[in-house]
C-alpha cells in the first residue's frame, strides 16, 4: 500500500510532508507534489503533516479521488525528488478546499 497526494495539493502545494519522509518519496511538479508509490514505506508519517488535508492512504482514497493513485505514480516517474521543506505558494491559503483544481494541474 502507498499514500497518495490528492486534488487539494495543486496550487497549494505545502512541503511540510517532505521534511517528515523518511524514504524520500515527494516528488515536485510546478504546482504539486506526488509521491512514488513503489518508494513509500507507508509510514504515515506525512499525512499528519499536510497543512491542506490532500495526502490519503491509498484505501482511503475519496472515490472521486481515484485518478490520483495513477497520477502520483505517472508523474513521480518525470518530476524531480524534493527531500527539503520550501515555502508555499504565496496564494496557496487561497486555493485550499477549492474544488475542481484537477484541470490547473501543471505537468
Amino acid at each position: 500500500m502507498t499514500f497518495v497526494v490528492g486534488e487539494n495539493c495543486i496550487k497549494c502545494k505545502h512541503t511540510d510532508c517532505v521534511e517528515v519522509c523518511p524514504v524520500d518519496c515527494f516528488y515536485e511538479g510546478p504546482n504539486m507534489l506526488v509521491i512514488h508509490p513503489d518508494e513509500c514505506i507507508d509510514c504515515a508519517l506525512c499525512e499528519p503533516e499536510c497543512p491542506a488535508e490532500a495526502i490519503f492512504s491509498e484505501d482511503e482514497l475519496p472515490e472521486d479521488q481515484q485518478q490520483f493513485l495513477e497520477l502520483n505514480a505517472e508523474l513521480a516517474e518525470t518530476w524531480p525528488n524534493l527531500t527539503e521543506k520550501k515555502d508555499p505558494p504565496e496564494d496557496a491559503e487561497d486555493w485550499d478546499g477549492k474544488p475542481n483544481k484537477l484541470e490547473l494541474l501543471e505537468r
